[in-house]
């Protein structure tokens, strides 16, 4: 049998076990990277090579900054203020959230404020006693809609800046437009989406306006240097082209010296990082590695761009509905790293930029498809296991399909209409 088939039999299974959720995600992703050294795909230095550490070590920095913070009780500060403005109803208090999640992914990557905002949600869910679930698949969505919007709010934009040499405002002027669109629709169609969920809850049962926002802030020192500490990293993150820092150097740059300067303890610090979905994006890099290897991504991407016959409108709304789909059925960071020189190659006889704006809109939007199609998914899933509200694929998946169809014909319809 060829190894093609192998490798495409072994990757498809592996997925639909990580569907199934019958098995424990993290475990079934590292099994499925290992057997792809073991049957000769590439060898181990290829394997470790292939992951992209940058995610990997930004993912982990931010987590250690995210969860010293929480400490501090500015979350549960949040998550009152929140409550209060949306006067207790469920709905608006998902609206706010979603917002904020939303606007702070586009100034900030979307894992980090994922990272911070889920926290939040599950402190004000336990706050009304009601099921933190419906927020939380909210917030995913939002913060993939926000993190498209520039340069640095999703993992695949800054791999597609870097690429295309395009600097953060260029960016901004181009992609904000069409994700402030699909952000004001998806506020709207929240209320059908999550209708049914939120009415069930009814009015919160808690008086929430009676609590002390004050008494909330346990440890305002470690806020203030928190604060400093995480001002400087977005400024970091804002200029990291200019400086030629890589994101992750600055998170974890940023973490350490908050660890010392807030005089925590390292150890305490380092358990509460999310290990499990570290080493699922480990796995999952590897497995997209070795389907990459042995040719059966970037066949089907250029067969498929073989049938546009070098047509730029044609391509261009091909590369947006192709990277939605495989966005929504592999990690949109991987997948986007995949397409980046078949961009390449197809700029050298069509106007290219049409075609980064494609693959951007399509890789961030389609994220929101499917559980396991972009970080900030994975990271709150994990977040709402740990605390005892696990998120179903099959659950998120009547969210997610509905908002992705409605947010690609918008970016299509935008694509269209500037640039083609």
């Amino acid at each position: 049998m060829s190894l093609v088939w192998i490798v495409g039999g072994l990757f498809l299974a592996t997925y639909a076990i990580i569907v199934s959720e019958r098995v424990d995600r993290t475990i079934v992703a590292l099994l499925g990277g290992i057997l792809m050294v073991l049957i000769g795909v590439f060898d181990q230095q290829h394997a470790f090579d292939a992951v992209d550490w940058n995610v990997i070590f930004l993912l982990a920095g931010m987590m250690i900054v995210a969860n010293l913070l929480r400490e501090t009780g500015i979350f549960q500060w949040i998550a009152v203020k929140a409550v209060q403005l949306g006067r207790g109803q469920p709905f608006q208090i998902l609206v706010i959230l979603s917002l904020i999640t939303a606007v702070a992914s586009a100034l900030l990557d979307n894992v980090t404020i994922v990272i911070l905002v889920a926290p939040v949600t599950l402190y004000t869910a336990a706050s009304l006693k009601i099921s933190p679930v419906p927020f939380l698949i909210a917030e995913i969505l939002a913060s993939n809609i926000g993190g498209s919007a520039t340069l640095i709010g999703d993992p695949p934009n800054i791999l597609i800046g870097s690429a295309a040499d395009l600097d953060f405002s260029t960016f901004a002027l181009n992609m904000a437009p069409p994700a402030i669109i699909i952000l004001i629709v998806f506020i709207g169609l929240s209320w059908f989406l999550f209708r049914r969920d939120l009415d069930s809850m009814g009015d919160a049962s808690l008086d929430i306006n009676a609590l002390d926002t004050k008494a909330l802030i346990t440890d305002k020192r470690l806020l203030i240097k928190g604060g400093i500490v995480t001002g400087f990293m977005i400024i970091g993150f804002l200029l990291h082209g200019e400086l030629h820092i890589e994101p992750a150097t600055i998170a974890l740059a940023g973490a350490m010296v908050l660890l010392l300067w807030g005089g925590s303890d390292v150890h305490h610090a380092l358990r509460e990082v999310e290990w499990t979905t570290l080493f699922f994006f480990i796995g999952l890099f590897i497995m997209v590695e070795a389907i990459v290897t042995v040719g059966i991504i970037e066949q089907l991407s250029q067969a498929l761009l073989n049938l546009t016959g070098g047509n730029l409108a044609t391509t261009s709304m091909l590369l947006i509905w192709m990277s939605s789909i495989a966005s929504g059925i592999i990690d949109n960071i991987p997948y986007t790293a995949t397409m980046i020189p078949i961009v390449e190659n197809l700029g050298q006889t069509l106007p290219v930029r049409p075609l980064w704006w494609s693959l951007a809109l399509g890789a961030c939007l389609g994220g929101n498809a499917t559980l396991v199609g972009a970080s900030a998914n994975l990271v709150v899933a994990n977040l709402a296991t740990r605390s005892g509200h696990p998120i179903r694929f099959g659950t998120f998946l009547k969210y997610g399909l509905v908002t992705t169809f409605i947010s690609l014909v918008i970016a299509s319809a935008y694509i269209w209409l500037r640039y083609l």
